[in-house]
C-alpha cells in the first residue's frame, strides 16, 4: 500500500486564526465536497507564506462562507491572509493508481474556486508510468507540465 493524493485546496487563503477554538481546521462544505475532502478527516496543511506543515482533522463550516479557519494550536502556524495548501490521502495497492483521479481547486484571493483540475496517472504502451494535469472546465484537456531547465 501505497500513501497518494487523494484531493487538494491549493492556495486557498487563511480567513481566520483561532487560538481559542479545542482544534481542527474548518472548512466550506462546498470546497470539502468539490475537492473529496471528508468532515473528520485528517489533512496536511502547507503554509506557502511561512512554510509551517502540519497535520489536523477537518470540521465543516458554513456552507458558502469560503471559510478556512486554522483553530486551537494550528492556530500558531498560519495568519488570516496565508496561503494554504490543504491535501487529504489515500492509501492504495500501486496497481489502482490509475484508478484514482484527484480533484484540486484553485483559489483567487476571496476564496472562490478559480481552477477544478485532475491529477492523473495512466500507463503508456511500454507499462511506464505518466503524469497529466486535466482542466476540468476545458474538456479535460492536459496542462503543460513545467519541464526542469526552462
Amino acid at each position: 500500500m501505497r500513501k497518494l493524493v487523494a484531493g487538494k485546496l491549493h492556495g486557498i487563503y487563511v480567513t481566520e486564526a483561532n487560538l481559542n477554538y479545542h482544534g481542527s481546521i474548518t472548512l466550506d462544505p462546498d470546497h470539502c465536497e468539490a475537492a473529496g475532502i471528508l468532515p473528520m478527516e485528517f489533512v496536511e496543511i502547507w503554509n506557502k507564506n511561512s512554510g509551517a506543515r502540519l497535520s489536523t482533522y477537518v470540521i465543516l463550516g458554513e456552507r458558502g462562507s469560503r471559510c478556512c479557519i486554522l483553530n486551537g494550536a494550528a492556530a500558531r502556524t498560519c495568519q488570516p491572509g496565508d496561503q494554504v495548501i490543504i491535501c487529504n490521502s489515500v492509501y492504495l495497492d500501486e496497481s489502482c493508481i490509475s484508478d484514482l483521479k484527484p480533484k484540486v481547486l484553485t483559489f483567487d484571493e476571496n476564496n472562490h474556486i478559480r481552477d477544478r483540475l485532475t491529477y492523473s496517472v495512466e500507463f503508456d504502451q511500454q507499462g511506464k508510468y505518466t503524469f497529466s494535469i486535466l482542466d476540468d472546465e476545458d474538456r479535460r484537456q492536459p496542462i503543460p507540465l513545467p519541464v526542469a531547465g526552462t
